[in-house]
């Protein structure tokens, strides 16, 4: 009996110390997931700083005001390109797109990345962190990637034979945290449903109120596009507030931080594809109660890659050498300039060089004979604005400010002072009195130019349908090419689709 009740005490000594010994590990990995936030990067697409909390008349964002108003909104932040898939291709890697040749629009999309590099969800996902893709409330679930260089959405990366760039798509729950996500909100993007989310509008833009940037004339038909692409903006800043609900009934609030951007500028004449000042700068606000206070303005010059670095250094994750992006909450962070590239689009090849300070902008236009107005076919559907204008040109009734955008060719340099001229209407690189100023933009974007020098020179880009059709499409489709002309949308996906099916049967 005593044996009996040895060996029984012997075995329950045993169990406790086994139970004490995986007890702490348990409570450290918890630990270490709560020390570990998680992070929303949510990206409004096709939009500049056109938000309430940026001055933006005629619109309302109370979502993205309270954000700001609870986080840190960012003045001068800029997209390294004006187009989308370069400029997304610049922030998964966290590296300038020249620099990983990844910057012609469509591009290499059959082609691995130089190993030196990876996408930045590949090192959260080391990390531990669980990526989503998408969220299952927003418009067309907000999966987009678009990004030049070979990948899938979802999958593994090894970057030799597996091109995933995240785990899964469109819910967080508690069991993926740490979590980061990717929502993209489609709406701010030209599409087929501006019209239906106009009409469904419970309070729609008042066209004859807006207030026009000077650069495009007050036309009728200009004034009504402007207030559906605020009547989008709006719907946007819903889903915005839709996803912060979802975190709050899911107690996951104060511990994710959020970053809200645009991807490139607003798609409307000098924005997205342009190097103007509406083509690069963007909205940035973040959000995160453990360490940002509400309310702060900053004025730093950021750029896109800057926030790719951010998101790695919330992640407790070192930022690897290659990328050209740094943690803007290091106390050493100072970014005197932001560089921006303008390559192909569709089926313009185009080649320009940006710098901008904050208060200066520097444009170097390397195919000047290249017009603004390049009479690209994906704009000729949807920039009713451009179709207007042209036609006011062509009769002489557009004014300096609008001019330029028209004329058959560019200026090879441009200077803007964006203090004292934010709609950057002056260009000054032909003015004496700004000789020193030139002078020093031009040097530090060849700096640039250099320290961003491709790492390849392959060259794959999709085919576009392209000019060729522009042409069927006005031969085929008088009555809305007339339409088109006069600025109406008549819809590009209808046309584009009758027009491969065109040249299949050929």
């Amino acid at each position: 009996m005593k044996l009996v009740k040895y060996i029984a005490f012997s075995l329950g000594i045993i169990l406790t110390l086994l139970s004490c010994k995986k007890a702490p590990e348990k409570v450290a990995k918890i630990e270490v997931k709560k020390e570990r936030p998680n992070i929303i990067w949510i990206m409004a697409e096709d939009m500049s700083t056109d938000l309430e909390v940026y001055g933006m008349p005629d619109v309302k964002t109370p979502n993205l005001n309270k954000m700001a108003s609870q986080g840190i909104r960012f003045n001068n932040a800029f997209v390294t390109n004006p187009i989308c898939s370069p400029s997304r291709s610049a922030m998964m890697i966290g590296t300038h797109q020249v620099k990983t040749n990844s910057h012609n629009h469509r591009s290499n999309r059959d082609v691995p990345l130089d190993t030196q590099f990876k996408p930045f969800t590949k090192l959260l996902r080391d990390a531990g962190y669980t990526t989503i893709l998408g969220n299952h409330a927003v418009m067309k679930k907000g999966r987009k990637t678009d990004v030049n260089f070979k990948s899938k959405p979802i999958g593994n990366w090894d970057g030799k034979t597996e091109f995933g760039l995240f785990d899964k798509y469109d819910t967080f729950t508690k069991e993926d945290e740490p979590f980061f996500a990717q929502i993209q909100l489609v709406v701010t993007h030209r599409g087929d449903w501006w019209n239906e989310v106009r009409e469904k509008s419970a309070h729609p833009v008042d066209p004859k109120t807006v207030t026009l940037p000077p650069y495009m004339a007050d036309d009728a038909a200009i004034r009504l596009d402007w207030a559906k692409y605020l009547d989008q903006i709006e719907y946007m800043d819903n889903e915005v507030g839709m996803i912060f609900k979802e975190l709050e009934d899911k107690g996951m609030a104060d511990n994710t931080v959020v970053i809200f951007i645009g991807d490139n500028g607003r798609c409307n004449i000098r924005g997205k594809g342009y190097l103007q000042d509406t083509g690069l700068r963007i909205p940035f606000i973040i959000y995160y109660p453990k360490q940002f206070k509400g309310g702060e303005v900053r004025k730093d010059v950021v750029s896109a890659t800057d926030i790719t670095a951010s998101i790695i250094d919330f992640a407790g994750i070192e930022v690897p050498e290659y990328m050209t992006g740094k943690p803007i909450f290091n106390k050493n962070f100072n970014r005197e300039f932001a560089y921006g590239a303008r390559d192909l689009w569709d089926e313009i090849e185009e080649k320009s060089r940006a710098v901008t300070s904050g208060d200066w902008a520097y444009i170097r236009n390397d195919k000047p004979e290249i017009p603004y107005d390049a009479q690209q076919a994906y704009l000729e559907f949807y920039r009713p604005a451009v179709q207007v204008m042209r036609r006011l040109y062509k009769e002489g009734k557009l004014n300096e400010q609008q001019k330029p955008f028209f004329e058959p060719t560019k200026p090879k340099e441009e200077l803007y002072n964006l203090k004292e001229d934010p709609n950057e209407l002056h260009n000054l690189a032909t003015n004496e009195k700004y000789k020193d100023v030139l002078e020093k933009l031009r040097a530090k974007t060849l700096e640039f130019d250099k320290e961003m020098t491709p790492v390849s020179n392959t060259y794959h880009p999709v085919a576009v349908p392209g000019q060729p059709f522009v042409k069927w499409f006005q031969k085929e489709h008088t009555k809305a090419y007339q339409q088109m002309k006069a600025g109406v949308e008549v819809g590009y996906k209808k046309y584009s689709s009758e027009y491969k099916k065109y040249m299949k049967g050929k």
